[in-house]
């Protein structure tokens, strides 16, 4: 998608803000980084991937730092280094994850660890990296990106899942912690949604038709969707918002 795609509403508070994504690379952290740079806001991505990460800050003039997720200390210099070349961050999005399928009986502790490692643990360590800046500035939005994977209990996916449902408690517990410092922690459930990724290892006709036939809303979902709620969450529109799911799942946890 464009980044003029995101010009239908104008969010001015977003303009100047410093917004740090986490897995921006691809799917829907590319998405995010091109709809924050839209509305004018500071853009810098995290990701490993320096195949993708390196053309796309090219393309939309954002800042790509490539980190290793997994390296906490590698995440806490890298927000670091963000807060003092930015002025500080304004609005976290907490976007890295991977969804990987894995067979229940063969799953063993360290492969149990690198999913909640790649999905969980450091969303909690980015925003408690963030949170100090935030509350000397007066706050802050910090965004989560949950799954309804772990509502509809999605076989094949238990450290996934784990790791997801996990978020909404996490989301709650930060968004009373934070709250008195005027940081706000919102969290987005997205539903299916069609990246490159999924259409190259899993997505399959019959499957294809199987979301639309239980969606409430009859089309396919896209990361565009879900970076629209996002410039919403980190806008001071959603001022009054804190500790809560913003569904993007077509109606899908209806069935």
């Amino acid at each position: 998608m464009s980044q003029s795609a995101y010009l239908s509403v104008t969010y001015h508070s977003l303009r100047g803000r410093s917004v740090l994504i986490t897995g921006g690379a691809s799917g829907i952290g590319s998405e995010l980084v091109r709809a924050f740079v839209a509305q004018g806001a500071r853009v810098t991505f995290l990701d490993i991937d320096e195949a993708h990460g390196v053309p796309l800050a090219r393309e939309t003039g954002s800042q790509f730092l490539r980190c290793d997720l997994l390296d906490i200390d590698a995440l806490r210099a890298s927000v670091a280094q963000v807060e003092a070349e930015r002025g500080g961050v304004d609005v976290l999005v907490n976007n890295a994850g991977r969804d990987d399928r894995q067979n229940f009986a063969e799953i063993e502790p360290p492969q149990w660890r690198r999913m909640l490692a790649l999905n969980l643990d450091h969303q909690f360590f980015a925003s408690q990296a963030v949170a100090s800046g935030m509350t000397r500035r007066g706050g802050g939005s910090i965004i989560m990106l949950g799954s309804i994977s772990w509502m509809r209990g999605r076989p094949g996916m238990a450290g996934y899942t784990t790791a997801k449902a996990a978020i909404n408690g996490l989301t709650r517990t930060l968004a009373r912690e934070l709250g008195p410092s005027g940081i706000r922690v919102n969290c987005i459930v997205p539903g299916a949604i069609l990246t490159e990724r999924q259409q190259a290892l899993w997505l399959t006709p019959e499957l294809d038709a199987e979301f639309i036939r239980l969606q409430s809303l009859k089309f396919r979902l896209t990361p565009e969707h879900v970076a629209r709620v996002a410039l919403y969450l980190g806008s001071d529109e959603s001022a009054g918002c804190t500790g809560a799911n913003f569904m993007v799942d077509a109606g899908l946890t209806q069935n």
